[in-house]
């Protein structure tokens, strides 16, 4: 079923050519260039559906004399016949190999950004579910100069984390194996999140008191946990790609968004933020422009697609101007998660 009714196929099909043509081009479309394309009609009938168009609010014309270019709704339009009629991606084993060779689920996902990047010649991304959502595999304590201590966390399905904690106490190595030990048979399985409430739990157990090996392990736990921010890891390449086809392609796109985006990129625990709301969604979403929730996105479109290891939710996706090749970019999203969703439902990294 279509989203827009209000548009007759014919209309639809012209409206299609003309995003496509400046999507390709960068230049408003006129009715003349229309009229060469093949639709049996002449420019003067193409100028009167096109002026219907701009009066549906599918398109606009940047000058009087100049043809139309597509508004957000008219590019709306447009992904939603792509989507209607797309087939399924098809397992791209070439890819999955590149991305199996990656020692980590992180490693992965760096790469999987990189594959999106240059498949779609945008903006690549991919979010790792949030830290304290995993569960825990094993953890690790090394013992560092200064009575530092080095904290391997090893997540369920491979990812890995790591920080440095400096506690009061001082503790020999065979000390920490033995915290270590105990830490990974009493939580193994268990979510980051539900370690960190058992272990302040447990510190507040009398029984604590009387089990010296038992509070010291827990008191380092409380150390290595308490920190542990819930933000999801962003995985970024190819901004060089973004200044290139905002810069040269597409004048309507300002400076200042430009700017902000790039700060977002920089910062990204801000733009994880704005990201984070398309964990929610099942499957692949288009946000072109002005959808945004955000105004600090609303010169840019975003096509993300989620993957799930069965319990926790990540996402891979491109950022770029409106202008973007949506055909291209959905292709390269769509196979790069389903990639990655069958790697990480079957522990393949």
């Amino acid at each position: 079923m279509t989203r827009h009714p209000e548009l007759p196929e014919r209309d639809r099909r012209i409206l299609d050519v003309l995003v496509q043509a400046y999507i390709a081009q960068g230049e408003p479309v006129s009715s003349l260039w229309l009229a060469s394309q093949g639709f049996g009609v002449s420019s003067a009938t193409l100028r009167n559906i096109m002026a219907k168009l701009e009066d549906q609010g599918f398109v606009r014309q940047p000058h009087t004399s100049a043809g139309r270019v597509p508004t957000d709704r008219g590019y709306r339009a447009y992904v939603d016949q792509i989507l209607s009629e797309r087939r399924t991606a098809r397992p791209a084993p070439q890819i999955e190999e590149r991305l199996r060779r990656a020692g980590t689920v992180d490693d992965m996902l760096s790469h999987a950004s990189q594959e999106i990047s240059r498949a779609s010649h945008q903006v690549g991304f991919a979010i790792a579910p949030a830290a304290d959502t995993a569960r825990l595999e094993r953890l690790d304590f090394v013992q560092l100069d200064g009575g530092k201590i080095l904290v391997v966390l090893v997540a369920a399905g491979g990812q890995i984390s790591h920080k440095v904690i400096e506690p009061v106490e001082r503790y020999a190595a065979h000390e920490l194996q033995q915290a270590a030990n105990y830490l990974n048979s009493e939580f193994r399985g268990h979510s980051m999140v539900d370690v960190r409430h058992a272990v302040l739990e447990r510190l507040r157990e009398e029984r604590t008191l009387y089990d010296e090996l038992m509070s010291r392990a827990l008191r380092l736990a409380n150390s290595t946990f308490e920190d542990m921010g819930a933000a999801p890891i962003l995985f970024i390449q190819g901004t060089s790609l973004l200044l290139e086809e905002i810069g040269a392609e597409d004048p309507e796109a300002t400076l200042e968004a430009l700017r902000t985006l790039l700060r977002m990129i920089e910062e990204k625990a801000r733009l994880v933020q704005l990201l984070d709301a398309y964990l929610n969604a099942d499957g692949l979403t288009v946000v072109i422009g002005s959808e945004h929730a955000t105004p600090d996105l609303r010169r840019f479109s975003v096509v993300a697609a989620t993957y799930t290891d069965g319990s926790r939710t990540g996402a891979v996706g491109v950022i770029g101007p409106t202008r973007m090749p949506y055909s291209r970019a959905i292709n390269a999203v769509d196979t790069l998660s389903r990639a990655i969703n069958r790697m990480v439902s079957r522990n393949d990294i």
